[in-house]
């Protein structure tokens, strides 16, 4: 398995399903855990089954691997953006289309040809030097523009032949929803699919319940494990969720902290009072993507993108004067339990 697989530049906060389960893998009362790590993160899936199926998870996991790693010389996405080849598979289709339309609700604030720009701050696969001069900004901002491709007879034509994707900040969400998939087709409907914090959630967990969800506070990881701080549990099912957030992943530079979210329209990273965005929708990898959007938006602009979406709900955490955080939340997000 490669050490270098999916490059995140939207961090997610710690979300994590409680139930009634040891830390241990095996088999509890019919559901089985299965966890490890894969994409340069964790992954904890439990699913109820009278049979393992962790060799067809992680054989789902290598698929979306050779498919959508820009990390891999080897993958199809890798090839794509090198200009060896504009032959698309199924996964490369589906995530594309996806990031076209998330693009298009969220104004452009969501692209994942932004690649180029988040490598050049420091964030991305290539290493940058995470102060680049405005002539380098301007020259990559060229390169930038979902909308300008398309798919013709199963290929995939570029706005510009140097264009790069990065699905990075979608693939764990519709990761999570492959194995789902894969979980239903053989005859599982009570699952948890968690891959670094992305989640796709079916049927009951071992309580009988809908899954308990945990969302942590926005503040960096050693406060977080000092303070056990929580700032909420929802009870979802039948449904997927991502939180995205600044916090844990930024770099100091001699202008100030900038956090690893860019603007795709100005080239810059994002600066707004926004620390974290939970989505719930459909499946996961929409609230993946609409997570990432909301990050890259003003408040106001996220939540009415949010509201305007069918399916979707979310709670957008911002930055309180004076210190510490507020929550936003739309229509049709479930009760939140301390």
């Amino acid at each position: 398995m490669s050490k270098r697989l999916l490059c995140v530049y939207t961090v997610l906060v710690a979300v994590v399903a409680t139930i009634a389960l040891g830390a241990c893998s095996g088999r509890y009362d019919g559901y089985r855990r299965f966890e490890g790590s894969v994409w340069a993160t964790t992954f904890h899936i439990t699913y109820k089954s009278d049979r393992m199926l962790d060799d067809s998870i992680h054989a789902v996991m290598m698929e979306v691997e050779r498919s959508l790693s820009p990390f891999s010389d080897s993958s199809l996405i890798t090839a794509i953006n090198s200009n060896r080849t504009d032959i698309t598979d199924t996964l490369v289709r589906r995530i594309l289309l996806t990031s076209q339309h998330i693009n298009k609700v969220s104004g452009g604030a969501f692209d994942p040809t932004v690649a180029p720009l988040v490598n050049l701050w420091g964030f991305g696969y290539r290493n940058g030097t995470g102060e680049p001069s405005k002539q380098a900004i301007d020259s990559a901002l060229t390169l930038v523009g979902i909308s300008r491709c398309s798919l013709k007879n199963g290929r995939i034509i570029k706005g510009v032949p140097e264009m790069e994707f990065n699905f990075s900040a979608i693939t764990k969400g519709y990761g999570a929803d492959l194995v789902g998939e894969m979980l239903r087709r053989n005859g599982c409907t009570d699952y948890m699919v968690e891959i670094g914090g992305e989640m796709a959630l079916s049927g009951k967990n071992p309580r009988g319940e809908d899954w308990h969800v945990m969302i942590d506070a926005p503040v960096d990881t050693d406060t977080a494990k000092a303070l056990h701080e929580r700032m909420a549990v929802l009870h979802i099912t039948d449904a997927g969720v991502a939180t995205s957030g600044n916090y844990r992943n930024f770099r100091d530079t001699s202008h100030g902290r900038v956090g690893h979210t860019i603007n795709p329209v100005t080239g810059y990273p994002v600066r707004t009072s926004t620390l974290s965005a939970t989505v719930i929708a459909p499946d996961a990898m929409t609230a993946d993507a609409l997570a990432t959007a909301c990050m890259a938006m003003p408040v106001d602009s996220a939540l009415r993108m949010i509201e305007s979406y069918a399916g979707a709900s979310a709670m957008i955490v911002s930055a309180a004067e004076g210190g510490g955080w507020k929550m936003h939340v739309t229509s049709g997000f479930p009760e939140i339990h301390r």
